[in-house]
């Protein structure tokens, strides 16, 4: 997966020298095992910004609109990301997401489901809270701070900050949608605090 490494290098490149990029917390992801990474999103910057840095792999799970885009389409297919039709509890990429915990490997998804361009968050979506509940998965919260002043008002090139929490794990039964439902807001949650008490 040359194409999955020289992406993280080159905008772990980028991200440091132009954003001055920060990141903390990474203690609290394992280093081995399957992970959930569970992110606010504001742009498209998101995505490669919180996994270049990490040494390992991850998959990510993307609307699938994006794989229709030339060049952008090739690569997401050659770093094994996960495409998922929006708004219609896309069985397939669950069971591909769930395919990828099983092998112990770590998935990467943003519970808004669409960016929130304002920097104010959405609501959660379910699908987090059931791929924890049938994996057993932890769920590491990520609080982005700083993309949605991308290129825009303003801010050009600010400087970038990114939070990893401590684990959270699914304790309820695995057939009670509205747990699982509280579940991935609690994550939500958990993102907004980490962002409040960081000055965002």
């Amino acid at each position: 997966m040359w194409v999955y490494d020289f992406l993280r290098w080159g905008f772990n490149l980028l991200f440091r020298v132009l954003c001055r990029a920060e990141y903390y917390g990474l203690e609290n992801i394992p280093s081995e095992g399957r992970v959930i990474l569970a992110a606010n999103h504001m742009s498209n910057a998101d995505p490669p910004l919180i996994g270049c840095h990490l040494p390992r792999r991850i998959n990510y799970i993307c609307k699938e609109e994006l794989f229709h885009v030339p060049f952008i389409g090739w690569v997401l297919r050659q770093t094994k990301t996960i495409p998922i039709k929006r708004g219609t509890g896309d069985r397939g990429a669950i069971r591909a997401a769930q395919q990828a915990l099983r092998a112990e490997q770590q998935i990467a998804l943003f519970p808004e489901g669409h960016r929130a361009k304002d920097g104010h968050m959405r609501k959660a979506q379910a699908g987090v809270g059931l791929l924890a509940a049938m994996s057993g998965a932890p769920v590491i919260p990520v609080a982005i701070i700083g993309t949605d002043k991308l290129f825009a008002n303003g801010g050009f090139l600010p400087k970038l900050r990114v939070i990893y929490g401590e684990p959270m794990y699914y304790e309820g039964d695995k057939k009670d949608k509205a747990a699982m439902a509280a579940f991935a807001q609690s994550i939500l949650d958990r993102v907004a605090a980490m962002r409040e008490a960081a000055g965002a």
